[in-house]
């Protein structure tokens, strides 16, 4: 038989999932691997998609999304981001994760280098490999919070790359950038005549600080990625959402046709539910993720174990490198003597491999109870070499 296409046999797979897969087949796990809400969607959103599907919303719908649902996403980036957006700038996709392969779709072409964090959500590589480009790494640092620096970025820059990928707050880090981080991240993109892809999935999941979103500076080279899935316990939902300039835009809704055709109509109107209705539910479950960050963080203190306090999203990178091994084989070690599964830095770059990552969704006594196994299993690993 004629052999597969090369680019995607060679890119490569995403470490978390492959935790996640082990995972699933065994018992009595506790997962700390994936950003799953723990939180059950809320009760009107169920509610909104069942009375769609029974009031005939079942056909297809336009390729960029419903307009009353663009409509209500561009008043909520306006309201919520703080910059102006019009519905025609909306596309509505299966996830943030595929709106971000449709904008790298109209965006890149083979050859382009595209710079990208490390560590970083592995979705940015494969996506870009994907589409026959090159990402390239820029480091964020534990000493600076996981927060870029220009010079970093700047040398990494060639007559080649046409986009930066950004993601505040961070998955896997939990790093809030400063506003004065975002405004020259913009200079730096107004000067090199780059795209800016901003990663804003975490944007209502911030505990200290403040979000800010580069559109602010300049909508017009900004590409903003959306999600319902963190916002609103909608994971398995999957809709998110692309803002861009009008331009851009069309061309997103012209690739959405080949890619998706459509979003779920019933879903759509599910996210309509989840704009308009109650918002009490962002705000608990934002609560209750700052108060399982503040028990892991002071259960690692006591552990001494503890590196960093993350301000936003629900993550927390913890060093695992006292138990000698990589975090990959960290993380199935664990997995299979501890039934705790965690996702291994290296699935996020080379700068995570002393790390794992932890997520702060889980129900917070099977949260504390998985960081407890983990540091006594570093330190069992630790007595043993």
């Amino acid at each position: 038989m004629k052999p597969l296409a090369q680019t995607a046999t060679n890119m490569p797979g995403s470490g978390i999932r492959e935790i996640v897969h082990l995972a699933i087949t065994m018992p009595d796990v506790i997962r700390l691997e994936v950003g799953e809400p723990n939180f059950p969607t809320p009760a009107h959103i169920i509610e909104a998609a069942y009375q769609a599907a029974n009031n005939g919303f079942t056909k297809y719908g336009p390729s960029a999304g419903l307009h009353s649902l663009r409509e209500l996403l561009a008043e909520r980036v306006s309201r919520v981001n703080g910059y102006p957006v019009t519905a025609a700038q909306v596309n509505v996709s299966v996830g943030g994760v595929q709106g971000m392969l449709a904008a790298l779709s109209a965006l890149l072409d083979p050859g382009d280098e595209v710079l990208i964090p490390d560590p970083a959500w592995p979705n940015y590589e494969m996506a870009i490999i994907l589409r026959e480009a090159v990402p390239v790494h820029y480091p964020l640092y534990i000493e600076q919070g996981f927060v870029p620096r220009m010079e970093d970025i700047e040398g990494l820059i060639t007559d080649r790359t046409k986009l930066i990928i950004i993601n505040s707050p961070s998955n896997p880090t939990g790093a809030v950038f400063p506003r004065e981080t975002i405004e020259a991240l913009v200079d730096l993109a107004q000067r090199h005549d780059l795209y800016l892809m901003s990663d804003e999935v975490y944007d209502e999941l911030v505990f200290e600080g403040e979000h800010v979103s580069p559109a602010l500076y300049d909508a017009e080279r900004t590409i903003g990625i959306y999600a319902f899935s963190k916002t609103y316990a909608m994971t398995g939902w999957r809709v998110g959402y692309v803002v861009a300039n009008e331009a851009l835009s069309q061309i997103i809704m012209k690739i959405q046709e080949p890619m998706i055709s459509c979003v779920a109509s019933p879903v759509q109107k599910a996210a309509e539910a989840a704009l308009t209705g109650p918002q009490d539910c962002i705000r608990e479950m934002r609560d209750s993720y700052r108060e399982r960050r503040d028990a892991v963080v002071e259960l690692l203190k006591k552990e001494a174990y503890y590196v960093y306090t993350p301000r936003g999203a629900f993550y927390i990178m913890v060093d695992v490198s006292d138990a000698g091994v990589d975090s990959r084989q960290f993380a199935l070690n664990l997995l299979e003597t501890c039934r705790v599964a965690v996702a291994p830095g290296t699935a996020f770059g080379n700068l995570g491999d002393h790390f794992v990552r932890i997520s702060l969704a889980t129900e917070k006594g099977l949260l504390l109870e998985g960081v407890r196994r983990l540091c006594e299993f570093v330190r069992s690993s630790q007595a043993k070499r």
